[in-house]
């Protein structure tokens, strides 16, 4: 099969990269909320020092941040450690550079403009994520063949020829002060509720207040959690697209045959399974691996119709 890079596997934005971006409007009303909440105690503790801060510095200062995300060396040294990733050993990139760069050729790219790192898990997979990183496990890397894993990293690759990672990593980076703000007022509710029982429970109007300010702060806490899981469904649905359309980009790479192989060790070893009901389905954050191995195949046989 020829496998000269098409100029259609460029960079691009494309509607399931749009579309990745539903979920971080769902976020981002409740971040800046997060932030509000966290900005009048900074604004007033500095206020006694003279000092005045905006709000607004607050969500620019994380966007700012956010930007530094996409760069390749930041990618390298902080986002890929919160990950729990690592650079590979010797014996692993003997597995894994020959694949890596034979697919990166194909699609005329430098190889080097991406980092491969590894996670040490026991499941067949593997993530596109940031600008530049392209992760799997030590458990792929053992279970795949080179011809299987070529596939895997082209379906990865094609997620940041789509720009499918730029939006899941604003959304998870937004997502981070919604999540601190539910610990700490999960964290002072159990304060509130202790020093109720332990100070004030001769007093039953003190017990009262305290058992008040204790379902306030736990209302609120599971209503920013209940939007990270609103978030997450909302993600997960649109997500599929974004999986079958990196699907496509692979078998116009030319590597459609191999990711059907990898596809298929999946589901020997019992992965990639149809979900059952509308709750496992919005947990899901790929389709089913027989659905999307017969998706490609159908591409395979009508090659026209890419």
């Amino acid at each position: 099969m020829d496998r000269s890079p098409p100029h259609s596997l460029r960079r691009a934005v494309d509607i399931s990269s749009l579309a990745a971006l539903a979920p971080l409007a769902v976020v981002l009303p409740f971040s800046l909320i997060s932030f509000r909440l966290f900005w009048i105690p900074l604004n007033a503790g500095l206020g006694w020092l003279g000092v005045t801060v905006s709000f607004w510095v607050l969500p620019l200062g994380w966007t700012a941040a956010a930007v530094c995300l996409f760069l390749r060396f930041a990618q390298t040294l902080l986002l890929a450690p919160a990950l729990g990733a690592r650079a590979l050993t010797a014996e692993e990139k003997t597995a894994a550079q020959p694949a890596w760069e034979e697919v990166t050729r194909s699609a005329g790219i430098n190889p080097n403009r991406f980092v491969l790192r590894v996670i040490d898990a026991d499941e067949l997979n593997a993530f596109a994520c940031g600008g530049h990183l392209v992760v799997t496990t030590t458990f792929a890397l053992r279970q795949l063949g080179r011809r299987e894993l070529a596939g895997v990293f082209a379906h990865e690759l094609s997620h940041h020829l789509g720009l499918h990672t730029i939006s899941l990593t604003l959304i998870h980076w937004y997502s981070l002060p919604v999540i601190a703000l539910a610990r700490i007022g999960f964290a002072v509710k159990n304060v509130a509720r202790a020093a109720t029982e332990t100070f004030v429970a001769h007093s039953s109007a003190l017990t009262a207040i305290g058992k008040t300010i204790s379902g306030v702060l736990t209302g609120l806490s599971w209503m920013f959690l209940s939007v990270l899981y609103a978030s997450d469904a909302v993600g997960n649905l649109v997500g599929h697209r974004s999986e079958f359309d990196a699907d496509q980009r692979s078998v116009r790479l030319g590597y459609g045959p191999e990711l059907a192989a990898a596809l298929s060790t999946v589901i020997t070893h019992g992965g990639g399974q149809r979900s059952v009901g509308w709750r496992q389905r919005l947990r899901a954050s790929h389709p089913p691996a027989r659905t999307r191995v017969a998706r490609i195949e159908a591409s395979l046989r009508h090659p026209s119709g890419l």
